[in-house]
């Protein structure tokens, strides 16, 4: 019996028996597949990934201390943030209380003419029995709360940081810049200086 011949080989094998186009393994050997997931596992993976479970005590005491310092750090910027906003707040208050006072004196300020004048009707004696003598010693009360004080009296020494001095009088045996009079009284609120005080110094005579 004559074989009969593939006509697209001219041969009488099958082209399915043929091995040469199927799949290889990567040692060369023919790998018995009939799937995308066969090829791929007869190919073998390309990177050898590592059990992580296979860490040395070296490698596990390293990542324990970076562990502790993230805490350590974690743990430094919330002290740090807490601090600041201490800071913060202190500055708040502080500010608050500066623009208070300033506000407070400069009303005073304004005041000080009227309580010129009623100073001086009430060393006069001008104020005593009239309505104007409780309206003087409530102003006075007033004051005083806030931390109103006067500035200036005969005899003591004379501060230019105090006093302006207006007229300055040689006196004979003076020893030194001496308040004689005090023509204005000064003002001052806690430690700010409202006014000076306008007097009159008694100077060392030059004779």
């Amino acid at each position: 019996m004559t074989e009969k011949k593939n006509p697209s080989t001219g041969s009488g094998r099958d082209p399915k028996d043929d091995d040469s186009t199927a799949p290889k393994s990567e040692d060369g050997d023919t790998a018995d597949v009939t799937s995308l997931e066969d090829l791929i596992s007869a190919e073998g993976p390309d990177v050898e990934v590592a059990d992580e479970s296979e860490l040395t005590a070296e490698e596990i005491a390293f990542l324990e201390a970076g562990e502790r310092d993230l805490v350590a750090d974690m743990r430094n910027d919330l002290a740090r943030a807490q601090a600041e906003l201490v800071n913060f707040r202190k500055r708040v208050e502080r500010d608050r209380a500066a623009n208070r006072d300033a506000v407070i004196a400069e009303v005073i300020r304004t005041l000080l003419p009227a309580v010129d004048d009623l100073y001086r009707a009430e060393a006069h004696g001008d104020l005593a029995g009239s309505p104007l003598e409780l309206v003087a010693q409530k102003m006075h009360a007033a004051f005083a709360r806030y931390g109103l004080r006067p500035v200036g009296e005969k005899g003591e020494a004379f501060d230019p940081n105090l006093h302006e001095a207006v007229v300055q009088l040689p006196t004979p045996g003076a020893t030194g810049n001496t308040v004689a009079d005090v023509i204005e009284p000064g003002y001052a609120l806690g430690d700010r200086l409202l006014r000076a005080a306008k007097v009159a110094v008694a100077v060392p005579d030059g004779k």
